[in-house]
């Protein structure tokens, strides 16, 4: 049995493809299906199965798109109520591909409709286990009252996470092989390893879920403190329990505007470029969500701060952006959302000219309105000035009404790069503010 990862790390997310003799399996594919494809053509494999072992929320998978392109058979929960081809694949079931068997279990707490897939090779075995067991941390139980056609509360799935973790593999040995669908950096769960694998019995020992206590401590333990819910968490699991376009074709029709002299823009304009690029000049009605590299994971939170459904311009810094940019945002399902993607000429359209007093600030602090955007767990955890006010950016576009603009305003995070998007939401949205942007300094009152 060989077992190749594909690590998207932006995203945080990891697929699987398990290939026996001529014959190929995936789980829980990425949205562009090329490097399976590549994969199975370096094998002289052909892809026979797509296993979904839930609807996911952070990423819009291809396996609608691997079926109608290799008539592989993609086998999902009947708890999904799955909109596309696919054959039923429950606690129970298995399907044998040349040498391995496969078979579900059905591990509810991340979704009501999650599985965990076993791959079974003579004496060795893999779990892929989605959503449900990760490597030091399982999934979150938070993500389902308001998407998907099974919608849960989070004390139920919570309840029925402790059911999964303290019943479900406890016929497997410590050998057997996990691979989770996330590692660290996902928002899909807490407190992930950055390891991307491990074993069960690895996980029995140093992973907090496995540890003995009554299912109330286990219940507020994985309640408190997750991260915050993107706004296109929902709309992904609709993507995905109805199966996505192709993502190509998907790609192929966005509007594309070069070195544009005038322009009127008629909804949102994102621009990725770096924040001195931008604040030397930008569209008016333009916010800086920077995607200068991986790291910047643009896709989360672009999805964090625009609302899915939502129209906007994509404002890019060179031509062979747009290809690596246009992609990056299919993966979460928001190309058809964009109006054009464009490059800016010559025109000088708007500049930030004003520039903080940076000495007076940190001698005056009380001086200004100060706005942490970081997340509300991270807020509560440290706060860098007793008089900052906590607005996360996923809802600072809801709630820059609510600040304060007597005095001038400045925003920070953790590190700089959210504060770029932070402070040009704020002038956005109160135009005759005094906004600044504290960015990397913020490490100066870090103690």
């Amino acid at each position: 049995m060989l077992i190749k990862q594909f690590e998207d790390k932006a995203l945080a997310h990891y697929s699987y493809a398990i290939v026996s003799e001529d014959k190929m399996a995936v789980v829980d594919p990425a949205r562009n299906p090329e490097p399976y494809y590549n994969l199975a053509e370096e094998h002289n494999a052909k892809i026979v199965a797509v296993f979904e072992t839930h609807p996911h929320a952070d990423f819009v998978s291809s396996h609608l798109q691997i079926h109608q392109e290799t008539s592989a058979t993609i086998y999902a929960s009947k708890l999904v109520g799955a909109d596309y081809p696919h054959k039923s694949f429950d606690e129970g079931d298995h399907f044998t591909m040349n040498q391995i068997n496969f078979r579900a279990i059905h591990t509810p707490g991340h979704s009501p409709d999650g599985i965990t897939i076993i791959a079974a090779d003579g004496e060795e075995q893999a779990m892929f286990s989605g959503d449900t067991l990760f490597i030091g941390d399982v999934g979150r139980p938070d993500l389902r009252e308001k998407a998907g056609n099974l919608k849960a509360k989070r004390q139920e799935l919570a309840e029925m996470m402790y059911e999964t973790i303290t019943t479900k593999f406890n016929d497997l040995s410590d050998d057997v092989l996990i691979y989770p669908a996330h590692g660290a950096g996902s928002l899909c769960g807490k407190n992930m390893s950055d390891a991307a694998s491990s074993t069960l019995g690895n996980e029995r020992t140093g992973n907090w879920a496995f540890q003995a206590k009554s299912k109330e401590e286990f219940v507020e333990e994985i309640l408190k403190g997750q991260p915050f819910i993107p706004h296109y968490f929902g709309h992904d699991v609709e993507i995905n329990k109805t199966g996505a376009k192709t993502f190509k074709t998907a790609v192929a029709n966005i509007d594309v505007k070069l070195n544009i002299e005038e322009f009127d823009a008629d909804a949102l304009v994102v621009d990725t470029r770096d924040q001195e690029s931008f604040s030397n000049n930008h569209l008016p009605n333009s916010i800086n969500i920077m995607a200068r590299s991986e790291s910047d994971k643009i896709e989360t939170w672009l999805g964090a701060i625009v609302k899915p459904n939502e129209e906007f311009y994509l404002v890019v810094d060179h031509y062979n952006s747009i290809e690596d940019l246009s992609a990056r945002i299919a993966k979460i399902g928001y190309e058809s959302q964009i109006k054009a993607i464009l490059t800016l000429g010559n025109t000088q359209f708007e500049k930030d000219t004003q520039q903080l007093d940076y000495s007076n600030f940190k001698n005056n602090p009380d001086q200004y309105t100060i706005i942490d955007i970081r997340n509300e767990n991270e807020f509560t955890d440290q706060k860098f000035f007793n008089q900052a006010e906590n607005h996360p950016l996923n809802e600072l576009r809801e709630t820059t009404q609510n600040i304060d603009t007597s005095k001038p305003i400045v925003v920070h995070c953790a590190g700089g790069y959210r504060s770029a998007a932070g402070s040009s939401i704020v002038k956005n949205n109160l135009e005759n503010a005094e906004v600044y942007d504290l960015s990397d300094r913020i490490e100066d009152f870090k103690s």
